[in-house]
């Protein structure tokens, strides 16, 4: 059996959400994003423990996923967690979730 499936823009945004949530670093500075507020490159390396270089490229790729906004301010970028930045997971999260309850009750009514 074939099963085709579909890539949108939709689709590829998911994909490179969990890519760029796959890697504890990028979590780690979304979620201080999220309780900090916007943030320097310079602050994000001072707690993330890796050198700056890594530092940009983990946020370029949380950007590339949208989870993420950059400004520029003079010599500095400054860092912002999107609010509805993980919307697109989140989604699809609760329709795969729901199905899989779903299956389960199935399977709990078959051995009652």
């Amino acid at each position: 059996m074939t099963v085709e499936l579909q890539e949108d823009n939709r689709g590829a945004t998911i994909d490179a959400q969990f890519k760029a949530l796959s890697d504890g670093t990028r979590r780690a500075l979304l979620e201080y994003l999220v309780r900090e507020g916007e943030q320097s490159v310079h602050a994000l390396t001072a707690i993330a423990g890796v050198s700056q270089p890594m530092v940009s490229r983990h946020l370029g790729k949380l950007k590339r996923a949208r989870l993420v906004t950059a400004r520029r301010a003079g010599r500095e970028t400054f860092y912002s967690a999107r609010a509805k930045g993980l919307a697109p997971v989140v989604q699809w999260m609760a329709v795969y979730g729901a199905l899989w309850s779903q299956r389960f009750t199935a399977l709990e009514d078959m051995g009652a």
